[in-house]
């Protein structure tokens, strides 16, 4: 027997106490907290960060209906005079939630839950399924919502954030040319070793070998600390590292599995 769940027929605890249920013996009904484990545990992510939203909303907007007073006419100068203060002190709590909300993703690790198999399929396409439409960002409504997408996101965009990583380090490089030439220096002094290593047969002479390859290992430091190589990479690190927790967190989930063109149910 299939069960399948609809959010929508699961009312809140306040509308659950006002609304009585008959008996049915074809219903099923589940507490909120119940659901969202279902949805998390089953993989549909996206329907939980939709409801999320969808709370979010309808609670603002009736906290701000139930804002609004009753038009009298004994209180009429006072909603006039009251409008302009309550919503100024709503906005301002709405911006300092928010800048909560961002500041509250710099603390997480957004590879906590990023395995060696997430880099293992396809990457994902740029046009569609990572940066997507308007429609496809929103701003988190409270840091646990974010803090899924961050993570969900980070799974299914692997690939695509370190393409982004490479991209960015390789601008940085561009724009500090002692750094790329120190980079590239390295690299023809790793590879003249095993060239020489090979050609002169120095697996033969290990103990000879480990100390050649403590000299190289000092000798790249010293060329890449003299160079700032490590400045060009902790720039790459914080712009990417920046770029994808902004993108993770304002992207929606989808579907992780989107269906055929030509295949309609």
């Amino acid at each position: 027997m299939i069960l399948v769940f609809n959010y929508n027929h699961f009312p809140s605890n306040r509308v659950r106490e006002r609304m009585a249920f008959r008996p049915n013996p074809l219903s099923l009904s589940v507490p909120e907290t119940a659901f969202e484990s279902w949805l998390r545990d089953t993989g549909y992510l996206e329907v939980l960060d939709q409801r999320t939203s969808d709370l979010h909303s309808s609670s603002s907007s009736s906290t701000t209906s139930s804002a609004n007073p009753k038009s009298t006419t004994t209180l009429t100068t006072t909603t006039t005079t009251a409008t302009p203060t309550s919503t100024a002190i709503s906005l301002a709590y709405d911006f300092l939630s928010r800048i909560r909300t961002l500041l509250s993703l710099f603390t997480l690790n957004p590879f906590a839950k990023l395995t060696t198999e997430d880099f293992s399929p396809t990457t994902p396409s740029w046009t569609l399924a990572f940066f997507g439409s308007i429609d496809s960002y929103s701003f988190p409504s409270s840091s646990s919502q974010a803090r899924l997408r961050v993570h969900e996101n980070v799974k299914r965009y692997a690939r695509n954030y370190a393409v982004l990583f490479i991209v960015f380090f390789a601008c940085t490089l561009y724009q500090m040319p002692l750094a790329l030439l120190g980079l590239i220096s390295t690299l023809a002094l790793w590879d003249m070793f095993k060239f020489s290593s090979d050609r002169w047969g120095l697996d033969k002479y290990p103990t000879f070998k480990s100390s050649l390859i403590r000299l190289a290992q000092c000798a790249t430091a010293v060329i890449l600390f003299v160079c700032d190589v490590q400045m060009a990479l902790f720039c790459a690190l914080c712009i990417s590292y920046a770029a994808l927790i902004l993108h993770a967190s304002f992207r929606k989930l989808t579907p992780a599995k989107q269906p055929a063109k030509g295949k309609r149910k």
